[in-house]
């Protein structure tokens, strides 16, 4: 973690060695000390490489922790690299901390709409108390990614900056590791857009932000994707000022837009200020707040706030990795890949979000599964098969999975789209949670779902089933079979399969089953 970028309410004691800064996150509690000493103890001993690895994993988050430990559970021999922490991004500073804190901001939204339901409460929020909360889970979940389980299981395991040192060598920590093949997984980082002063001024990432213990009172987020929209709604609801500035037209610009104006729609109820289709100009800081300058349609405003959270997309960890020397070509968007996850260098993979545009945990653990069949056991699975869903724990939760309808029809389908709100679901009105809706996109032919969208309170859990079909190559029809509890919100899958059939029903179809009824009678 880069200290500089500490807010200054938050900075501890510094560490007393390179190391420990290397492993330090703030603050220093107890559940910090036991995250360290999971994913990166101080005690910790770099083994001594005995000959040839089958195989060398580069990177210890999500996709370099699936290919090492499947890698040794079938009997290879395998090395896993890690700089910093093992978990990555989505253990230290990603999934697991940002998702606890989205869950208590959850409860506090709660209480504060607990009148419509009969009941009279009001939440006092303890910000420094949710935050040790995040920490306190951080640190038990890290138990599952510790290096004392990849040493169990076989993995020797290396702290240290990795660098290639030919085509079938690495160096880490004055070692040379050999291997027959290897993984990059070196992931990606909060990307920091070049403008004037900020730097300067300070700014929070998702790689700081969770080492707060005093709640911001002025919060500005530079950014409108998934990331951004999260934190944004979740320091809103524990009692933060929130502004949202960001250089596109609408929030979440790779999602449906339908979706992403149901997510504007409550922001601006729970009072959320959004800035869109801005160009920021500047930075300043002035005494104890910082000022941002911007333009908005040719006019020039500015904007105050106590800290800036920046959530303008990642930037591939390749720096220091001295590609060339192993023929592994890469770009600004990571390294670059075949179907099959091979690099330029045919002894070398890569997976997860060095080399992938779904920057998503799930996304980078189907990966590293493809690149084990085909680096271990010459298979030849091929990543564009992979059926990946994704969803923004905004609440309500945006998931999506496989095509959009433009796609689709690129791809040359005939697309036919279904609908329905979710005010048409019982569930989603008893629970008073009808701003949403469930979408899917259909071969016009045969019904083979091409994609869908659910915008809801828990669309996250309600996605799968979509997954699933997709994977298994069903048709809604086949949705429309089966069987839900009543009442879920689960049922609006259902529902969209009833409304598939229904178009089959032409007036041909009905004329011929009129018929046939009639001569029943």
């Amino acid at each position: 973690m880069k200290l500089e970028q500490q807010p200054h309410s938050v900075r501890p004691t510094q560490p007393s060695s390179d190391r420990e800064a290397q492993t330090f996150i703030a603050p220093d509690d107890a559940h910090n000390r036991a995250l360290v000493h999971n994913v990166h103890p101080l005690t910790w001993v770099n083994p001594t490489p005995g000959g040839r690895y089958n195989l060398v994993v580069l990177g210890a988050g999500t996709a370099g922790l699936v290919s090492a430990a499947g890698a040794a559970s079938v009997g290879a021999k395998v090395a896993l690299v890690e700089r910093h922490l093992i978990g990555g991004d989505c253990l230290n500073f990603g999934c697991v901390p940002s998702k606890a804190l989205l869950r208590a901001a959850r409860a506090v939204h709660a209480v504060h709409q607990a009148s419509a339901f009969g009941m009279r409460a009001e939440a006092h929020v303890d910000f420094d108390l949710a935050m040790a909360r995040v920490r306190r889970l951080r640190a038990g979940i890290s138990h599952n990614d510790s290096v004392h389980r990849l040493a169990g299981l076989g993995v020797d395991v290396y702290f240290g900056d990795a660098r290639f040192v030919g085509s079938d060598a690495v160096e880490v920590d004055g070692k040379r590791l050999e291997f027959s093949r290897a993984v990059i997984a070196t992931g990606a980082r909060a990307a920091s857009p070049p403008v004037p002063g900020l730097s300067e001024a300070g700014f929070l990432t998702n790689e700081t932000v969770f080492s707060l213990t005093e709640l911001p009172r002025r919060l500005i987020v530079l950014g409108a994707g998934p990331i951004g929209c999260e934190l944004a709604q979740a320091f809103r609801r524990l009692g933060s000022s929130v502004k949202v500035l960001s250089v596109g037209a609408r929030l979440l610009p790779r999602e449906d837009a339908d979706a992403a104006s149901v997510v504007a729609e409550q922001f601006e109820r729970e009072g959320i200020h959004m800035a869109l289709g801005v160009q920021i100009q500047s930075v300043e800081q002035r005494k104890t707040e910082k000022l941002v300058v911007f333009e908005r349609a040719g006019e020039r405003e500015e904007v105050a706030a106590d800290e800036i959270l920046v959530a303008v997309g990642r930037a591939p960890n390749v720096e220091s990795l001295a590609l060339g020397a192993a023929r592994v070509a890469f770009d600004r968007d990571g390294v670059k890949v075949d179907d099959r996850l091979r690099t330029t260098n045919r002894r070398i993979f890569a997976a997860g979000d060095i080399c992938s545009a779904y920057k998503f945990t799930h996304a980078a653990d189907a990966m590293a599964r493809v690149v084990l069949q085909n680096a271990l056991f010459f298979g030849r699975k091929k990543a564009s098969s992979l059926v990946i869903p994704w969803c923004t724990y905004t609440d309500p939760e945006v998931a999506h999975v496989g095509l959009y309808e433009d796609e689709a029809k690129q791809r040359g389908f005939n697309v036919r789209t279904l609908a329905i709100p979710l005010s048409e679901v019982d569930r989603a009105v008893l629970d008073e949670q009808t701003e949403g809706f469930a979408r899917v996109h259909l071969d016009e032919r045969n019904g083979r779902i091409l994609g869908a969208t659910m915008v809801a309170s828990q669309a996250g859990e309600m996605i799968g089933e979509m997954a699933l079909a997709m994977t298994a190559g069903l048709s809604i029809g086949t949705v429309a079979k089966t069987i839900h509890p009543y009442p879920t919100q689960t049922e609006a899958w259902k529902r969209l399969g009833d409304a598939w059939n229904r178009t089959r029903l032409t007036p041909r179809v009905r004329a011929i089953l009129e018929r046939i009824l009639s001569f029943r009678r």
